[in-house]
């Protein structure tokens, strides 16, 4: 959006006009409108649980409940590995930093229709509010992250010296999310078959991820190109992290890491083309 200043003899004005072809990310105005930020944010995570019977205990239940249908029927049932650990504790490790990208990426996929109200009336840079939406789902990921240290303190599991690398890997889940979610939620401003398609995706890419089995069942270099799903590197490198299960996860990690800053990269160069229709559309 180009701007520009023009001071009348009475009081000054500003005029926004749209941008042209494939303007600058303005990466700047980000800090400007930081106070905006705080308050998406925080209006995020109080109205995500407003109304409900249980609050926040949601961001616990639905892990927990999804780990003890995977414990059963692919851990007792089906006899899945789990590179040695119990296998409850394996796939909860798993579905933490899981279900943090999987919410990041539905709901700022439909923040922009969401914000409507809020597009139409004043300016701001927009990249805003997916931002907030996904940062917001660290309180659920602090909830769920406690109930994965009981849960290993419960069966005997000290964390290794590797957990200095785990905010490394929840920033990587953030990426992921961040970039999906751009990419998404300036589609489903133009294309609201968006909000249908992403449950599809999200169950389609939890399946294409090791939550329920390791990635050791892979070989080389099979398992590496595997790394091309960014959410690999996150869930491998949790579990290297935390548990100390397999190998270090290195080269796999590196190639989830630059697949998932290009997603990001190519997502916000194209919601920045996208967002001068915003208002009109929305």
């Amino acid at each position: 959006m180009a701007e520009s200043y023009l001071h009348s003899a009475d009081q000054p004005y500003l005029v926004i006009e749209p941008g042209r072809g494939w303007v600058s990310l303005k990466l700047g105005e980000l800090w400007v409108y930081r106070e905006l930020l705080y308050f998406l944010t925080w209006r995020d995570i109080k109205v995500r649980y407003k109304q409900t019977a249980l609050g926040a205990a949601w961001a616990i239940i639905q892990p927990l409940f999804t780990m003890l249908v995977f414990s059963v029927f692919f851990g007792r049932l089906a006899k899945i590995p789990s590179d040695g650990i119990p296998y409850p504790i394996f796939s909860f490790a798993a579905l933490v930093p899981w279900t943090f990208f999987a919410n990041g990426l539905s709901q700022s996929s439909n923040s922009l229709v969401g914000s409507s109200n809020l597009l139409t009336k004043v300016y701001f840079p927009r990249l805003v509010i997916p931002i907030s939406t996904v940062i917001s789902g660290f309180v659920d990921f602090a909830l769920s992250f406690a109930m994965l240290l009981l849960m290993m303190i419960y069966y005997g599991k000290t964390p290794t010296l590797n957990i200095i690398w785990l905010p490394f890997f929840l920033l990587l889940a953030l990426v992921t999310a961040l970039g999906v979610g751009l990419w998404l939620s300036a589609l489903n401003v133009e294309f609201r078959d968006v909000r249908y398609v992403v449950p599809f995706i999200t169950q389609f890419w939890m399946l294409a991820t090791p939550i329920a089995y390791p990635s050791t069942m892979l070989s080389e270099p099979w398992r590496t190109l595997y790394g091309l799903n960014p959410m690999v590197g996150v869930i491998e490198g949790f579990r290297w992290a935390l548990l100390g299960s397999g190998n270090k996860p290195g080269l796999m990690v590196a190639v989830s890491t630059v697949a998932s800053i290009l997603v990001l990269i190519s997502g916000a160069y194209y919601f920045k083309r996208m967002e001068r229709n915003f208002a009109d559309i929305v």
